[in-house]
């Protein structure tokens, strides 16, 4: 794994670990703002074919404003990122951003505050999976 993310192998099918995600994120106070099939856009769009690939768009709404005042252009870097998908072995993987190194890209110390405790956040969510 990329050094901007970490990641968990969890049993289930896709449609109960995304499920569980989303209650996990609702769970330390992070909404989810879209689930984006992947795997079905790609298929509908150019008839690719893959295995199942989702990606949730997952906010805190307290540290989304904070980062905000403190930047202005954050939001082409916001949501913060969750996808789960389907491994070559056909186990569910869940994976999420890590705040500090998608925070660490403006290069403004101020962010870096930020990011700690909404990283911590989302490694609770994962652990509760």
């Amino acid at each position: 794994m990329a050094d901007y993310g970490f990641r968990k192998v969890v049993a289930g099918s896709m449609d109960e670990v995304v499920e569980r995600t989303k209650e996990a994120l609702k769970g330390v106070g992070f909404g989810t703002l879209f689930d984006l099939n992947v795997a079905g856009i790609l298929k509908e769009k150019i008839g690719h074919e893959r295995r199942p690939y989702r990606i949730l768009g997952a906010c805190n709404p307290r540290y989304a404003a904070q980062s905000l005042q403190i930047e202005e252009e954050l939001g082409l870097l916001l949501p913060c990122n969750v996808i789960v998908y389907e491994n070559e072995a056909g186990q569910t993987v869940v994976s999420m951003i890590d705040p500090q190194a998608m925070l660490g890209v403006p290069g403004n110390p101020a962010l870096t505050e930020v990011a700690g405790p909404v990283k911590e956040l989302m490694q609770q969510a994962l652990d509760a999976i």
